[in-house]
């Protein structure tokens, strides 16, 4: 690992209490990152991959009781298929669709979390296997929505952490 003293956080409760007490602090952050000519991808590629799989995200499965998760019409139809049911039947009970099509999962916490579990996991949805997107290139466009979930998620916490490390970012002092 890049820094050896990292110390990997996971105590959603503590999470959201930083989130909150770091709101300005984040914001800065985010526009040091926009306003620096550091190469991020490569950076937020290497300290995810050092992260994530050292967090459990069975231990947690707060991504799965708050966010809203988008679904594909093929998702559906998969989903359907997988509960020996009709894609109407899927609609009605699982998703809600907007005036313009897109469909979303209908209620949060997720019907498929069981025990912090998914019970599809092997056909979730896309935006759940890629969540926290960490993994993508174009970090730079995406700095706001993964502060958006600094206080959700252990994985961006402790990667956005490492990341105000390894960039020497250093907070103003109020």
């Amino acid at each position: 690992m890049r820094n050896k003293d990292l110390q990997l956080v996971t105590d959603l409760s503590f999470i959201a209490g930083e989130s909150a007490a770091k709101t300005a602090e984040n914001e800065a952050f985010r526009d040091f990152l926009k306003h620096s000519d550091i190469e991020l991808d490569s950076l937020v590629h290497e300290l995810n991959g050092e992260i994530e799989p050292l967090i459990d995200c069975t231990a947690c499965g707060n991504c799965c009781r708050s966010l809203m998760i988008n679904v594909s019409a093929d998702e559906a139809q998969s989903l359907a298929e997988r509960l020996h049911t009709s894609l109407a039947a899927v609609k009605e009970k699982y998703l809600e669709e907007s005036t313009g099509g897109m469909l979303v999962i209908n209620t949060i916490p997720c019907h498929f979390l069981a025990d912090n579990k998914c019970t599809i996991y092997e056909n979730r949805f896309a935006d759940c296997r890629e969540f926290p997107h960490l993994h993508k290139n174009g970090f730079h466009q995406r700095i706001f929505g993964t502060l958006m979930h600094y206080g959700r998620c252990p994985i961006i916490y402790n990667v956005m952490e490492a990341l105000k490390q390894h960039t020497k970012f250093v907070p103003e002092l109020k």
